[in-house]
């Protein structure tokens, strides 16, 4: 499986190895034994007392999958994180519908990545990036998850990495202080540092009268999908410097949401799945060339989709990062 990196601001790898062999040295119940022949990941959760996640897998049926051949990486709540994640739901194990179980097993998928094997090693020499899981969102496509290693290992931005490398002889188990819920278009915003001024934009914009609920719908994961070509924060910056101004509220929030709205496509739109020619987005259309992968707005401005950050898929849509900003056509007297 693929991991799309982007190294953003890092610590030297020495100082995070050091801090992840600090948490273990911790008075604490995870196992640190070598690994015995043929133990699987489940064995090494049950090893380190992760009774609630194993509980959680035989309920939805996930015992089998994660026994087969993988590898598997495996990001695995502690025993009180899942706690807490059952009790927010509203959930028991022991007495689930239909959508609860269907709710808890994409849940679970989420902490999973099928076929690589990834180590601490591993995501600190990346840095940061994204990998698909084995949970899934519209259309069936796999979810995505964001890591990024700048103040430990830490998923989505929400859940650090504990206790790493409890390896098995099918995969690698990295305990977790939180669930890792399913992601929406806001978590890899909010998430990437590389994208903050997007969601500056997007919060500029909802501050405007009407209100653009931009923020609240990126969030809700029963919204959408959409897709949404981000620009990443160069994008933003070399936008204002050809516009000769000094911050996105030099604009008005008018013009701002008009900007916006060109980088939204009211569908979940994967990158295998761009055609050449005009795209409707929910501002207007742009067009797309897909021989050389860009996006080019109604003044002749090209964008360059950015190859290695493509198809970050949430539950409510998926995220393309370009380049430059899409700008609408001027206004006619």
């Amino acid at each position: 499986m693929k991991i799309i990196s982007k190294t953003l601001k890092l610590l030297p790898v020495f100082f995070l190895v050091l801090g992840l062999t600090a948490c273990s040295d911790d008075d604490n119940n995870y196992g640190n034994d070598p690994v015995e022949q043929d133990t699987t990941v489940i064995d090494v959760a049950l090893e380190n007392n992760l009774t609630s996640l194993a509980d959680a897998l035989e309920a939805t049926g996930l015992v089998s999958t994660l026994q087969g051949p993988g590898p598997f990486t495996v990001f695995a709540p502690s025993n009180d994180a899942f706690t807490t994640f059952l009790n927010a739901a509203g959930v028991d194990l022991n007495n689930m519908s239909a959508a609860e179980e269907a709710l808890v097993t994409n849940i679970l998928l989420n902490h999973v990545i099928i076929g690589n094997n990834l180590m601490a090693a591993d995501l600190v020499a990346a840095g940061s990036g994204y990998t698909n899981t084995a949970a899934t969102g519209p259309n069936n496509e796999n979810l995505s998850l964001y890591f990024s290693t700048s103040n430990g290992v830490m998923i989505n931005g929400v859940s650090t990495v504990t206790y790493p490398d409890k390896t098995a002889t099918n995969g690698t188990i990295h305990i977790v202080d939180t669930v890792i819920d399913l992601p929406t278009i806001a978590t890899f915003a909010t998430s990437n540092p590389a994208l903050s001024i997007l969601v500056d934009a997007l919060a500029y914009a909802d501050t405007g009268n009407p209100t653009v609920p931009y923020i609240a719908t990126v969030s809700d994961n029963t919204a959408g999908p959409f897709t949404v070509f981000a620009p990443a924060n160069d994008a933003f910056v070399a936008l204002l410097a050809e516009l000769e101004l000094s911050a996105l509220t030099d604009l008005d929030t008018d013009t701002v949401n008009s900007v916006l709205l060109y980088h939204i496509v009211g569908a979940n739109v994967q990158s295998n799945e761009l055609t050449t020619g005009a795209v409707g987005t929910l501002g207007g259309s742009i067009e797309a060339d897909t021989s050389n992968f860009t996006l080019t707005d109604q003044n002749g401005r090209v964008s360059n989709i950015i190859t290695s950050l493509v198809d970050v898929q949430s539950i409510n849509g998926v995220v393309h990062v370009i380049d430059r900003v899409i700008l609408p056509p001027p206004a006619v007297d």
